[in-house]
């Protein structure tokens, strides 16, 4: 089988947003979007508890793409202007398809802040075409125990389907355009080869561990972090080196002009100005601050 060539490898560096200190592969200085990848925040862990809770994002809105959730550990709250409220546990994930506009809240749960924890977690932003832009909103939340797993021979290398396909297993998540989204787990020494489809562009993320890709290229954790595909062959060999976990991703690429300002990304500023105005004047909805 031919190797995807790898067409850059990337840094994951940490940002501060607010009191909230967290790792930002994407965009960075050298990668502005990973089409249709727009954004990839690394957050934690971080310890919870009753003296310290960073991470509670009161109600916010969104247009235009997609945010969604990989929780690693610990305990998400999810509220959302079309009445949606559920428990987030670690290895769940939830897909809010923003579309016209949703808001939504999350944070961890009362009862994980009085009992204390660690919370860790990916926060993605995969754009949606301009057709689908102004689409009727929708939440999926999908437990960890409910998602198909591709195990490799050795048993060592576990992969979970949660978009798209591999090998014949389906990811849970109904998207709105054609994307795989796989966790991948390896023990040390464990080894298989991932399909790519060549159409998609690609990105694997390593969130903690060491791994070879390719038998090549070292993905270390504080180091080189991230890996991006070149569209030209049929996948990519993995070795774990220590007992590790990554993120891998590939999309269809749109290929359009792409105009964002905080929480919203559309297609031009004067899209822009018209989600500022709709959210302004309620027609994102409503959700109370808890």
């Amino acid at each position: 089988m031919k190797l995807n060539t790898i067409k850059r490898v990337g840094r994951s560096d940490f940002v501060n947003m607010g009191p909230i200190k967290l790792r930002q592969p994407i965009p960075t200085h050298e990668i502005e979007m990973i089409d249709p990848f727009i954004l990839l925040h690394h957050y934690g862990p971080y310890t919870i508890d009753e003296m310290n809770n960073p991470f509670d994002l009161g109600p916010h809105p969104h247009r235009g793409f997609e945010p969604i959730t990989f929780l690693i550990q610990g305990e998400q709250l999810h509220r959302d202007s079309l009445g949606h409220e559920s428990i987030v546990k670690a290895g769940d994930v939830q897909w809010t398809t923003a579309g016209r506009g949703i808001i939504h809240a999350e944070g961890p749960t009362k009862d994980f802040v009085k009992k204390g924890g660690t919370l860790e977690g990916i926060q993605l932003w995969l754009n949606l075409p301009a057709e689908k832009k102004m689409i009727q909103p929708n939440y999926q939340h999908v437990k960890h125990e409910d998602f198909k797993v591709v195990n490799s021979d050795d048993g060592k290398v576990a992969i979970q389907v949660v978009a798209g396909a591999l090998e014949g297993k389906n990811g849970r998540i109904a998207t709105q355009t054609s994307v795989n989204a796989y966790m991948i787990d390896t023990e040390g020494d464990g080894e298989h080869f991932i399909s790519i489809d060549n159409t998609h562009q690609s990105v694997l993320y390593l969130l903690n561990g060491s791994v070879s890709v390719n038998n090549d290229i070292e993905l270390v954790k504080d180091k080189n972090q991230l890996i991006e595909f070149n569209q030209d062959g049929e996948g990519f060999k993995l070795k774990g080196n220590t007992k590790s976990k990554l993120l891998f991703l590939s999309g269809t690429p749109f290929k359009e002009k792409v105009s964002s300002w905080g929480p919203y990304v559309m297609n031009t500023q004067t899209e822009i100005m018209e989600a500022l105005r709709d959210y302004q004047m309620g027609k994102m909805g409503f959700l109370p601050a808890s």
